[in-house]
């Protein structure tokens, strides 16, 4: 790990790819990826905008989800490819507490909202008749609040945190973004305290919403199970498996990462798995959330069809 200037209080990212054939060509896919985000979240808040028949609670739910995903990897990627692009590495100090705060606030809400959406499918499936009543558009709002705020106050607390410790060591964070943990490698003071409230928040924002997202699809699978019709109970299989394996995708990483102790941990396996959180699940949600629903296709085919006649 290279050193860096004492009297500066800028930090050193030192990014995710090697500096060779290989690094540029998962440089090149990881910007891809990004691009693919952006146009599959934009795509998805625009489309659930513009057509009435996707004015529902879970597609409010799912518009706010490819809106945190928008932003959560734009937090990343643009400042990471610059770097790379044109071999400045350096964060301010300012610009790394941002960047740690916008990630932290994302990442908090969309693991809340994440659940509130597994809620979503439970009721819907399990208590139909309830449905409009335990799911309307005041409790979505409230949902989608509480997720924000909560993600928000997590998020304030760590960063505050992480800025107001002495660093006294090398600058340089052996990571691609200003990950809290990473940069307190580089303390010089005892930070057992912090990762105590890592440990915490790991398990009430992270395991805990898990555990409650496999028991809702657990039980909507039991209920699919009773169903009468063949065809509702393959959709809904489908839908429930499907949805759980891309929640999987984003937990199970996050989760092995911050609930491991510092001694466990390497620079090279935290990057590695941040990349599954951070990158490829922000790409893969819009997807698995439209392509599977027939909704979602048909509003695609009407706002098309609109913007055509509309030229036309």
């Amino acid at each position: 790990m290279e050193n860096y200037n004492q009297t500066s209080t800028d930090f050193i990212l030192l990014g995710l790819f090697p500096p060779s054939r290989i690094g540029l060509f998962l440089f090149i896919l990881i910007v891809l990826i990004f691009l693919m985000a952006l146009f599959g979240n934009l795509s998805m808040i625009l489309l659930i905008f513009l057509d009435i028949h996707l004015h529902k609670p879970m597609y409010f739910l799912l518009s706010q989800l490819s809106l945190i995903d928008l932003n959560y990897i734009s937090t990343i990627v643009p400042k990471m490819a610059y770097n790379f692009l044109f071999g400045n590495k350096s964060i301010s100090f300012i610009g790394c507490g941002v960047q740690s705060f916008f990630f932290l606030t994302l990442a908090g809400a969309e693991t809340l909202l994440l659940a509130c959406m597994a809620y979503d499918r439970y009721v819907a499936i399990c208590f139909p008749l309830h449905y409009p009543i335990r799911i309307s558009r005041r409790v979505c709002v409230l949902m989608i609040t509480a997720s924000w705020i909560m993600g928000s106050i997590n998020s304030c607390a760590h960063t505050t945190y992480a800025l107001h410790i002495h660093y006294c060591r090398s600058r340089a964070i052996n990571h691609f973004f200003c990950d809290v943990p990473a940069m307190l490698t580089l303390a010089c003071m005892d930070t057992w305290i912090y990762e105590y409230t890592v440990f915490v928040s790991t398990i009430l924002f992270l395991l805990l919403p898990f555990i409650g997202i496999a028991c809702s699809y657990g039980r909507v699978l039991l209920a699919v199970y009773h169903m009468n019709s063949a065809e509702g109970k393959k959709k809904a299989y489908s839908t429930c498996s499907t949805h759980l394996a891309v929640v999987t995708f984003y937990y199970v990483p996050f989760v092995y990462t911050y609930l491991r102790p510092r001694d466990l941990r390497s620079p090279t396996e935290d990057k590695t798995l941040a990349v599954f959180y951070t990158i490829l699940t922000p790409m893969l949600n819009p997807v698995i959330y439209s392509l599977k629903n027939k909704e979602v296709m048909g509003a695609l085919k009407r706002v098309i069809q609109r913007i055509f006649s509309v030229k036309v």
